[in-house]
């Protein structure tokens, strides 16, 4: 049994955040674990904040967007924070050096609050992939100094982690294997997919998530994002991390060791199961999800990934053998190149390419700290602006009388 522990989460209203909460009350009912609820941070849902904040006795709430904190429907004695560094204020005011901090802010806007959690001396549930793609060796070495974990939140490295817990070390490892869904485009044709609609991009097959993730998985941009971060988590070459397809999602990745043996984790599709393993961790309480029905499982199929339509996948070993800034070109690029297909000012397939673009006219360059990131972050952001307001001008120009 896992001791009482202090908890931030960090992004507690989204889909991560809500099934940390959902975790945490099957814990806290069972006695699996007992968790003390001090701090939540959202991007704007302040209904929904003030909800959490109420049910768990929160002590402390952020809000990191315009609306005002003192708008929340929260008792005088919970500490209110707003505003761009509102989740790293709070970390920092309030975090404790043992205390636990759920990393779930999606985007490089959780890079800052991940750090400053490392700085209190907290551990780390890491759900946020751009952490370590845009600042691995800034974080990982934070994390070293401070004696800080960090234990990962995604079903594939919290998978691979389970793995190596089983008694081996990274040096008889392989390689490591990555199993992806496929998305929704799995089976569809490259030109089909060039045009696809945004209502298309957001209908995943087997897992539920927010609209930037599963835009991300439908590109397979997220499991570049999490090759690179696998290469941070785990210290492997980009000759060791491989992925696969497997439509099922039952096996959540494999690690293939030195002699030939493979060890796989299993388990249902559900983010309850790798949210509970990281807070628990390394002990294993009963869980909230449902187990396998190993009579109704009749196969298990993989597949390896079409390059060819998903390019994106190659981009993760570009930057893992690239290193520096590299990263946070990819991730800025993404994210801005996401933003114009949302908002219906690029085609689907010209997301990847965009960001192989923006990595090829912005050559990587050594990270000396978080100013360094955020300078790549914008550079690669302005680029693919400037690429779609080039786009849509040649556009404009050829459809005007």
């Amino acid at each position: 049994m896992v001791g009482r522990r202090r908890l931030f989460i960090l992004g507690s209203t989204g889909s991560i955040g809500e099934n940390t909460l959902s975790v945490i009350r099957h814990l806290n009912d069972t006695g699996g674990a007992s968790f003390d609820v001090v701090g939540l941070a959202t991007g704007r849902n302040s209904a929904r904040l003030s909800e959490q904040a109420t049910e768990f006795g929160a002590d402390a709430v952020a809000i990191t967007s315009s609306s005002p904190a003192a708008a929340l429907d929260l008792p005088t004695n919970v500490n209110r924070y707003e505003g761009a560094i509102a989740a790293e204020s709070l970390v920092r005011e309030h975090g404790q050096p043992g205390d636990l901090v759920v990393a779930a802010i999606v985007g490089s806007a959780g890079i800052g609050p991940v750090l400053a959690a490392i700085d209190a001396g907290c551990d780390i549930a890491l759900a946020n992939k751009e952490a370590l793609v845009a600042a691995g060796t800034l974080v990982t070495a934070r994390a070293r100094a401070r004696g800080v974990s960090i234990i990962p939140v995604d079903s594939e490295h919290s998978a691979i982690a389970q793995c190596l817990r089983a008694g081996n070390s990274a040096s008889e490892v392989r390689r490591i294997v990555l199993t992806a869904s496929g998305g929704p485009f799995r089976a569809m044709t490259a030109e089909a997919m060039e045009h696809a609609t945004l209502e298309d991009a957001l209908r995943h097959p087997t897992w539920s998530m927010g609209r930037k993730v599963t835009i991300d998985s439908a590109t397979m941009m997220n499991k570049a994002l999490e090759i690179v971060e696998a290469h941070w988590l785990f210290g492997l070459g980009a000759d060791q991390i491989d992925a696969i397809v497997h439509p099922q999602s039952l096996v959540h990745s494999f690690v293939e060791f030195n002699d030939g043996s493979v060890m796989a984790q299993l388990s249902p599709p559900d983010m309850r199961l790798p949210i509970q393993c990281a807070l628990t961790w390394p002990a294993r309480a009963i869980g909230c999800s449902v187990p396998l029905d190993w009579s109704r499982l009749r196969s298990l199929d993989f597949e390896a990934v079409d390059h060819a339509r998903f390019p994106a996948v190659q981009l993760a070993w570009r930057v893992i053998r690239d290193g520096g800034t590299a990263g946070a070109t990819l991730n800025g690029a993404n994210e801005a190149a996401v933003d114009a297909f949302v908002e219906g000012r690029i085609r689907f397939g010209h997301i990847t390419r965009l960001v192989a673009e923006a990595m090829d006219a912005l050559p990587s360059s050594a990270i000396a700290s978080l100013a360094d990131v955020a300078a790549a972050d914008a550079r690669a952001r302005e680029f693919v602006r400037g690429q779609v307001a080039a786009q849509s001008s040649i556009v404009g120009a050829r459809t005007s009388p």
